[in-house]
């Protein structure tokens, strides 16, 4: 019995308080900041996916010829585009 009571800690109440209210004023250090994960490259020939607003007339006129009617709109847009030189 004698072991047990050496190995009981009192706890001052006071001290515990003090403590607590230091750990919670005190300044902490600022985290670094966030950076964004940079983008991988994309591969030549990729394609994106994108919201686009056409006039009706205007996507009519590609999608009467049926399926692939994107494609086409890519491929006049594309006709449309410089070339780019390296």
């Amino acid at each position: 019995m004698a072991d047990d009571r050496n190995r009981r800690r009192f706890s001052d109440p006071r001290a515990a308080a003090e403590a607590a209210f230091r750990a919670a004023t005190s300044p902490k250090p600022e985290a670094p900041p966030r950076q964004a994960a940079p983008r991988p490259a994309a591969p030549p020939g990729a394609r994106e996916l994108v919201s686009l607003r056409l006039d009706s007339a205007v996507l009519a006129h590609f999608q009467k010829d049926g399926p692939g009617w994107q494609d086409r709109i890519n491929a006049a847009l594309k006709a449309l585009v410089p070339a780019e030189q390296d």
